[in-house]
C-alpha cells in the first residue's frame, strides 16, 4: 500500500525526515524537545520530556513524550515495554508535584491512530477526570475507537511475541 511507505518506525519517525539523533525535523514533538518552540519544558532529560498541553483537557494536562523521536503507540513493539512504563511514571510524578493526589480521578492514555495530531509518540495526563469537560470527556473516552489507555496499550505489548 502507498500510504505504508511514509509510515513512521519506533526508532526513527519516517526515515526521509529524522537524523541519526531521533530528530525530526517536521515534527512539533521534537522542536518543543530541543527547545526549539519556546514551550516551557517541566521535565527533559535523554530519555523523555513532558510539557503542558497547548489545549489541555483537564485542569492537569501534560504531555510525556520520548525526547528522541518514536512513531505513534501503534507502531510499538515489545521492546518498548519499558519506554512507556517510563513515560506513565514521569505523568505520575508532575501530578504528585502538582499537588494531584488521587490517582483514581486521573487518565493516563495515547491517541490510536490515525485519531493522533502529532505522529511522535506521546502520552496524555489528564486530571482530574471528574473535572473535565463534555468535549474532552468525548476526545479522552474510555474503550473507544480513538483512545488507549497506557494499561492497554501495555497489555497489548506485553502480549507482542
Amino acid at each position: 500500500m502507498a500510504a505504508d511507505i511514509n509510515t513512521p518506525t519506533p526508532e526513527s519517525g519516517t526515515s526521509s525526515q529524522t537524523d541519526d539523533g531521533g530528530y525530526d525535523k517536521k515534527c512539533i514533538f521534537c522542536k518543543i524537545v530541543k527547545g526549539e518552540m519556546g514551550t516551557e519544558l517541566l521535565h527533559n532529560d535523554e530519555t523523555i520530556s513532558c510539557f503542558r498541553d497547548i489545549h489541555p483537557g483537564a485542569p492537569h494536562h501534560y504531555l510525556v513524550v520520548p525526547s528522541k523521536h518514536v512513531g505513534n503507540c501503534k507502531s510499538l513493539r515489545k521492546e518498548h515495554v519499558s519506554l512507556v512504563e517510563k513515560m506513565v511514571e514521569m505523568g505520575k510524578e508532575m501530578l504528585q508535584k502538582n499537588n494531584v493526589t488521587d490517582l483514581n480521578d486521573v487518565r493516563f492514555g495515547f491517541h490510536w491512530p490515525p485519531f493522533c495530531s502529532v505522529t511522535h509518540l506521546h502520552l496524555h495526563v489528564l486530571a482530574p477526570v471528574s473535572q473535565m469537560g463534555f468535549m474532552s470527556r468525548l476526545v479522552y473516552r474510555l474503550n473507544s475507537y480513538w483512545f488507549i489507555t497506557a494499561d492497554q496499550l501495555l497489555q497489548r505489548l506485553n502480549s507482542m511475541s
